[in-house]
């Protein structure tokens, strides 16, 4: 995985917060911000090494004439995903929200794939 790099326009102590505080709340602030931040950076360079996997698949199924949904995979992926979130005190909801965008994102990127590699057929 590639070291996440900070966009140069991204200021991390930027608030409207800054004159209504105390310097060290806002110091506090700033530094639980700063792991929030490492930890979306991480969350982004995560979700690009799933969809590289999942390019993978779609190019497989592409191959060999198979749908872009499998919807047997994604009802089980997403009872196991509820069951983390409430393991990881998450709101399953949330969790399932979340899992259900990224598997229609998937789908959508399989069907590409798809129609590319079987001329739309």
């Amino acid at each position: 995985m590639t070291e996440p790099h900070l966009a140069d326009d991204f200021d991390p102590t930027a608030s409207s917060l800054s004159d209504q505080v105390a310097p060290e709340v806002m110091a506090e602030l700033l530094a639980v911000r700063g792991s929030i931040d490492n930890i979306d950076a991480t969350l982004v360079y995560l979700l690009a090494e799933r969809f590289k996997a999942t390019q993978r698949v779609g190019y497989l199924k592409a191959r060999h004439k198979l749908p872009p949904a499998d919807p047997d995979r994604e009802t089980a992926q997403i009872g196991r995903l509820r069951r983390l979130a409430e393991e990881a005190h998450l709101d399953p909801a949330f969790a399932e929200k979340f899992l259900n965008f990224i598997i229609s994102e998937v789908i959508r990127h399989h069907q590409a794939i798809s129609d590319e590699h079987n001329g739309g057929n």
